[in-house]
C-alpha cells in the first residue's frame, strides 16, 4: 500500500513546480504541469533524442548515452531530467562535450529522483552517460525458458506511465514529445526493434539503427531484442514473433491492413509510415502497448480463428487517439483510451459488422457496470478526469477511462448524430496532430466547435456530469444485441433442456462471453462440468474465453478447472487478466491462500507493474 505520507513528501519535493489548478466551475482552459515529472518543461525542454545503447544480457543492463538537442527557453543554468535507479557517470554539454556538474534530488516513492543538469544560457545539446539497473520497472529481462521457442533470451520495454525514466534519462511526461535517433547494440544472433521504422532482418553485426521523425512523449519509446523475424502482411503492415509464433500469427492478423484502411477512412491518413505487431512473450502485462509503428502484443490474442482480433483494432486505434493526440497529464488518460476505445468499436463495425458491434457495445457497457459498483458510484476515480497527486499514475490505467469514455462519445454521437460527430472527430485529430491536450483544452474545442453555445444540445450531452462526476449519468445511451438477447433466453431454458447443442447455437467469442458472465448464481459445480464438457471452455484455446470462464469456477468451486486455472496464472502476465482471477480467488480465505501459492510460483515471470497489482491485493 502506499505510504501514509506519500503526498506530503511528493508534493514537497515538486513544490516548486506546483500545478495552475483548474477552476471547477468555469473548467477553462489553463497552463497545468504534469506533476508526475521533476522536470520544468517551461524553463528548459527537451526536443530530439540521439540514442547510443548496448543491450547487455550477461549484466542485464543497458548502457551508453543519451544525447539530448534541448531548448533553453528561459535562457537559465539549469534543465532538470526524471531517472529512477540509473546510475548516471558523466554529464556534457555541446558538440565538444565539455563535462559539467549534475546532481540528483531527493528520491520521491515510484518517481524516482530529480536529475539537475548545469547549462549555460545559449546551450543546445546535453549529453548525459548512464547505466540501467537491475531494478528498471521498464525492462523486463527473460530467459530463454521464459520464451516460446526457448533458445534465447529476450528483452522488452514498457514506459507507459512513467517508467522510460529507468531506461533513459528524460523528461518523463506525456505533455513533452521529441524526436528521436537511436544506435543500439545486442548479441549478434537477436534482432532489435523499436517504436520507430525497423529492420525486417538481422544482420551480421548486432548493431541496429532507428529513426522515429514523428515527435512522440516518452511513455512511447520502446525496445525489444529478441530471436525474432518479420512477415509482411501487405505493403506497410507486418508481424514480428519468435519463429515459432511467426506462421500462426501472420495469419491471425491477416486482417491488419484492412483495419488501417477502414480507420482512415473514418478519421484520416494513417501518418505513422507503417504498422508493424510484435508478438511478446507470456509475460508482458498487457493486452497490447501502441508503441509507434509497433504495437506490442500479447501472445494471448492468437485464439486460431481470429476470434480476438478486435485488441490489434485498440492498439491500431491509438495511432490517432493518443499518439497523434495525447493526453497531457496522466490525470487526462481518458483522452487516450476513451477515445480509443470508440475509434475500436467503429473499426470493428466496418470489418466485421453491426451484430458484431452491439455485441461489444453490450460488453463494454458490463464492464462499465461491474467497474464502478466494484469502486462505489461516489468514489472519485469514477470520474473521467481525475486526480492521481501524489500517487502512482499507474493507479490510472484500469477500465474506467475505457468504457466510460467510450460511453460519454456514445453520448455525444447520440445527441449530434454518427455523421456530424465523425466530421468532428476527424477534425478534431487534425487540429490537435501531434499534440499534447487536457480535458480542459478538449472541452472548449467541444463547446467552440460542436456545441456552440446551443443550450438544449449541451444540456442533452450533460458534459459536467459525465467528465467531472463520479457514477454513471443517467443519460447514457441504451445499448441491446439481438443476439445476446436469444441467449439471454437460452440461459432461461437450458437447464430445463439440458446443454446438448448448446454449443451449436452458442459460437462467436462475444456470445459465448455473454452466456459465461450470465451464469445463474446458484449454479452447481456438476452443471459447470456439463457445460465444460459441451463447450470445452476449460482446455479450450481462446484466451478471453478461458479466463471468463474461470472466475466462475473459482467462485462456484468447479475443482476440475483449478489444475488449468493455476497453469493459466503461471503462464501469462497480463495484469488486468490474472487479477480478474486473483481477485476471485481473494473474496474467501481458502481462496486467497491458494491465490498466494500460485503467485508465490508465477511472480518470477511476471512483469514488475503486475506483480505490485497482485501483491497489493493479496496484503
Amino acid at each position: 500500500m502506499k505510504k501514509i505520507l506519500l503526498l506530503t513528501l511528493f508534493l514537497t519535493a515538486i513544490a516548486c513546480q506546483k500545478k495552475e489548478t483548474t477552476k471547477e466551475t468555469d473548467k477553462e482552459s489553463t497552463t497545468i504541469k504534469d506533476e508526475h515529472t521533476f522536470s520544468k518543461p517551461d524553463l528548459a525542454v527537451v526536443k530530439h533524442l540521439d540514442l547510443d545503447i548496448k543491450v547487455d544480457f550477461d549484466t542485464q543492463t543497458i548502457s551508453g548515452k543519451a544525447s539530448w538537442q534541448i531548448d533553453n527557453i528561459s535562457k537559465g543554468t539549469e534543465i532538470i531530467f526524471d531517472e529512477n535507479t540509473l546510475d548516471i557517470t558523466k554529464v556534457t554539454l555541446g558538440d565538444d562535450e565539455k563535462e559539467t556538474k549534475f546532481d540528483l534530488g531527493k528520491e520521491v516513492e515510484f518517481h524516482g529522483k530529480p536529475l539537475h543538469v548545469t547549462i549555460e544560457p545559449n546551450t543546445t545539446k546535453v549529453t548525459i552517460y548512464y547505466t540501467t539497473s537491475k531494478e528498471a520497472i521498464a525492462l523486463q529481462w527473460l530467459t530463454p525458458q521464459q520464451t516460446a521457442d526457448k533458445k534465447k533470451p529476450f528483452l522488452f520495454s514498457q514506459g507507459e506511465s512513467i517508467w522510460s525514466r529507468t531506461w533513459i534519462p528524460c523528461q518523463d511526461s506525456p505533455g513533452v514529445r521529441f524526436t528521436y535517433n537511436a544506435k543500439v547494440t545486442v548479441p549478434k544472433d537477436l534482432l532489435a526493434v523499436m517504436s520507430a521504422i525497423n529492420p525486417q532482418q538481422k544482420n551480421d553485426t548486432g548493431v541496429y539503427t532507428f529513426k522515429q521523425d514523428k515527435a512522440i512523449p516518452s511513455y512511447l519509446m520502446a525496445i525489444a531484442v529478441g530471436d525474432l523475424q518479420f512477415q509482411s502482411i501487405d505493403n506497410r503492415t507486418g508481424v514480428y514473433a519468435e519463429p515459432s509464433v511467426l506462421k500462426k500469427a501472420a495469419w491471425e492478423f491477416a486482417e491488419l491492413g484492412k483495419m488501417v484502411v477502414a480507420a482512415e477512412k473514418l478519421y484520416g491518413p494513417y501518418r505513422w509510415g507503417r504498422y508493424d505487431v510484435l508478438v511478446l512473450p507470456p509475460s508482458f502485462p498487457y493486452g497490447g502497448m501502441e508503441n509507434p509503428n509497433l504495437t506490442f502484443l500479447t501472445p494471448g490474442v492468437i485464439a486460431g480463428d481470429r476470434s480476438l482480433t478486435s485488441l490489434l483494432a485498440h492498439e491500431l486505434g491509438h495511432s490517432w487517439s493518443g499518439n497523434l493526440v495525447t493526453n497531457a497529464t496522466w490525470d487526462d488518460i481518458w483522452l487516450n483510451e476513451g477515445f480509443t476505445t470508440y475509434v475500436e468499436h467503429r473499426i470493428g463495425e466496418a470489418i466485421f459488422g453491426k451484430k458484431e458491434f452491439e455485441m461489444q457495445n453490450v460488453i463494454t457497457r458490463k464492464e462499465l457496470t461491474d467497474n464502478v459498483a466494484e469502486y462505489g458510484d461516489t468514489n472519485p476515480d469514477t470520474r473521467l478526469k481525475v486526480s492521481l497527486t501524489g500517487r502512482n499514475p499507474d493507479d490510472g490505467i484500469n477500465q474506467i477511462p475505457y468504457v466510460k469514455g467510450y460511453a460519454f462519445l456514445r453520448v455525444i454521437e447520440n445527441a449530434v448524430g454518427r455523421e456530424k460527430f465523425d466530421v468532428f472527430i476527424k477534425n478534431y485529430f487534425d487540429a490537435h496532430a501531434f499534440k499534447s491536450i487536457t480535458t480542459e483544452d478538449f472541452v472548449k474545442y467541444l463547446n467552440e466547435n460542436l456545441i456552440k453555445g446551443d443550450k438544449a444540445l449541451a444540456d442533452k450531452i450533460q458534459l459536467e456530469d459525465w467528465i467531472y462526476k463520479p457514477g454513471i449519468p443517467a443519460n447514457i445511451t441504451p445499448v441491446s444485441s439481438p443476439e445476446f438477447d436469444a441467449i439471454d433466453q437460452i440461459q432461461k431454458t437450458w437447464r430445463q433442456t439440458g446443454v446438448k447443442g448448446l454449443s451449436q447455437k452458442i459460437t462467436s467469442t462475444p456470445e459465448k462471453q455473454h452466456f459465461i458472465d450470465n451464469l445463474p448464481t446458484d449454479i452447481t459445480p456438476k452443471e459447470m462440468q456439463e457445460l465444460d464438457a459441451e463447450f470445452n471452455f476449460t482446455k479450450g484455446g481462446n484466451f478471453i474465453i478461458k479466463r471468463q470462464w474461470f472466475v466462475p469456477s473459482i467462485r462456484y468451486k468447479y475443482t476440475a478447472a483449478y489444475p488449468a486455472i493455476e497453469q493459466f496464472l503461471l503462464t501469462s502476465s497480463r495484469t488486468g487478466s490474472v487479477m480478474m482471477l486473483y481477485k476471485e480467488m481473494a473474496k474467501t480465505p481458502e481462496g486467497k491462500k491458494w491465490a498466494q501459492q500460485i503467485f508465490d510460483k508465477a511472480k518470477s515471470g511476471y512483469h514488475a507493474t503486475t506483480i505490485q497489482s497482485v501483491e497489493d491485493l493479496l496484503k
